[in-house]
């Protein structure tokens, strides 16, 4: 077990300082009415799928939290990318809404704008401000935070009491951390750097020497199993003989998909196939060191007693394929491996061993958690909408949303890559055999709908074709075949219509009864003019 004594002493300081200020801040009367409202834990994982067996290696996970609590089925990322997807678990609101629409600085990724225009409206932000919080992050944050440009480690985003924030992107060894501000260096003594581990020690020490006299949210944010996909020593000979799976989408050719999806070469070379098989044991390994860091941080809170007062969520920010229609391995794609992601929450009131098929998307994360708190959500701006009612059993399906947005803006490079330069410029995350995994006109929008009575996922890209792809999922759950030119034209029509209505939408109207609600009205005249040149090019490419 790593030490923690580098970090305790300063963590003593640092948290009895918090308690002190936030004691003096807060009048009796609040301290008196929130001690006994439920602390909040948040475990985010990055690039941890569900679809491709992403949740095999937690089986401590698996039993801490979903078994003893609710397991949602159905639940996705608004966008399958790090940055746009954490900017929705922490704003609730869809990439057209928090305009972070890449990795990069100029995607708004933790830019100066986003710190200003979003950083504030966050719901850690009113967690603590308005319902009286003790916060606490660790971890990876936006993948260009701490960058120079954008404020480097010294900005500390509003909302936090304690604040560990990774620069950048995920790593394992040879980071930086920004702690309350001050840069911490880290090299490669795993006793002393896994950063995995060095997460979970900190926690117990926020849980340590936090107040007892406020509720707590916790943000735990993990590396794995991102790459580098470097495990701790004690699990890198696990997992030897596994393999990605050979579902009937792997290394296959995406025949009737968008351009960017048939230019993938099949059969996948051998060393591809290689590659991705041994990045796929390797983050399994990684996530041997997640399963260790829950294990701890509950067993910590049932020494403390707050364990049955206490709402502990497990999720990813995006989801993961490798293999899957020639692909080697990313996310970015708008089919169920990148955008289905794990959901695991146990909680007062939730009673265990549940599953959920209702759809959630992670827009939801923060409604839900401020619902919990007792904040009222409708004074926000968010998109998303609280689960709470699900996870205590007071709401049925006929009442709860059947659809989502998901939304992407591809990256392409300005230069054609050296290696593969027939591809010309505009692609990027190219493989030495010219499998491009991104591209500028790898933009699309989908609608995502579970309902009863369907199951279906319709998209559209934002290019020269508005080339669309339409899957029932429940007759084809690994998607091989595209259905826009086969599907009821009507039907084509009214998705293409709640695409742009949600597209255009902006807090309770991202809540508006989907397709297949009996509360939904189609309306043709509300078509929007702006959006009319789509619906007609739409109709010319179905012919």
């Amino acid at each position: 077990m790593m030490a923690s004594s580098r970090w305790c002493a300063p963590a003593l300081v640092n948290c009895l300082w918090i308690c002190v200020t936030l004691l003096t801040n807060l009048s009796g009367d609040v301290v008196a009415k929130s001690y006994r409202r439920p602390n909040i834990v948040l475990i985010l994982t990055d690039d941890l799928d569900i679809a491709i067996g992403g949740l095999s290696p937690l089986n401590k996970t698996k039993k801490l939290i979903g078994d003893a609590g609710i397991s949602f089925t159905n639940a996705y990322v608004a966008s399958p990318l790090c940055c746009p997807s954490r900017a929705s678990i922490l704003t609730g609101k869809y990439p057209h809404n928090h305009h972070v629409i890449n990795n990069t600085l100029e995607g708004n990724c933790s830019s100066k704008a986003w710190q200003k225009s979003q950083e504030p409206h966050t719901f850690p932000a009113l967690l603590q401000a308005s319902a009286g919080y003790q916060t606490f992050f660790a971890g990876k944050y936006l993948n260009q935070y701490g960058h120079a440009e954008a404020g480097g480690v010294e900005h500390v985003p509003p909302g936090w009491n304690y604040w560990v924030g990774l620069e950048r992107n995920s790593k394992y060894y040879n980071y930086t951390l920004s702690v309350n501000g001050k840069a911490q260096k880290h090299g490669a003594d795993y006793s002393r750097d896994y950063l995995t581990d060095v997460l979970a020690n900190m926690s117990l020490d926020f849980l340590q020497y936090k107040s007892n006299y406020q509720p707590f949210f916790m943000m735990v944010s993990t590396p794995a199993p991102h790459s580098p996909w470097t495990a701790a020593p004690q699990y890198q000979d696990r997992f030897n003989s596994t393999k990605a799976p050979r579902d009937p989408n792997f290394n296959v050719h995406g025949k009737d998909k968008h351009w960017l999806i048939r230019q993938a070469k099949t059969p996948m070379t051998n060393s591809s196939v290689k590659f991705l098989d041994d990045a796929f044991r390797k983050r399994w390994q990684t996530l041997l060191s997640v399963d260790d860091l829950v294990e701890r941080v509950v067993k910590r809170l049932e020494v403390r007693g707050e364990l049955d007062n206490t709402y502990i969520f497990f999720t990813s920010d995006n989801g993961y394929h490798t293999g899957q229609f020639s692909l080697p391995l990313d996310k970015r794609q708008l089919y169920e491996f990148d955008i289905r992601v794990p959901l695991m929450v146990r909680g007062p009131n939730i009673k265990p061993n549940q599953t959920s098929q209702m759809l959630v998307a992670n827009v939801d994360l923060g409604p839900t958690i401020l619902d919990i708190a007792g904040y009222n959500v409708n004074k926000t701006q968010m998109d998303g909408m609280s689960f709470l009612p699900i996870m205590e059993g007071k709401l049925n399906s006929s009442s709860w949303r059947t659809d989502i947005l998901v939304e992407y803006e591809g990256e392409g490079s300005n230069v054609s890559d050296p290696a593969c330069p027939l591809l010309g410029p505009g692609v990027t995350e190219c493989f030495p055999d010219c499998v491009c995994e991104d591209s500028y006109n790898n933009t699309y929008a989908c609608v995502r709908t579970v309902a009863p009575s369907a199951n279906l996922q319709y998209c559209e890209f934002d290019d020269n074709e508005v080339f669309v792809e339409v899957y029932n999922v429940t007759a084809d759950p690994y998607q091989l075949t595209n259905i826009a030119k086969t599907i009821d034209q009507e039907i084509l029509e009214k998705m293409n219509h709640r695409l742009m209505m949600l597209q255009s939408c902006s807090g309770a109207s991202c809540r508006t009864p989907g397709l297949y609600d009996t509360r939904y009205k189609f309306d043709p005249r509300q078509m929007f003019t702006g959006h009319s040149w789509r619906l007609s090019r739409l109709r010319q490419t179905m012919k």
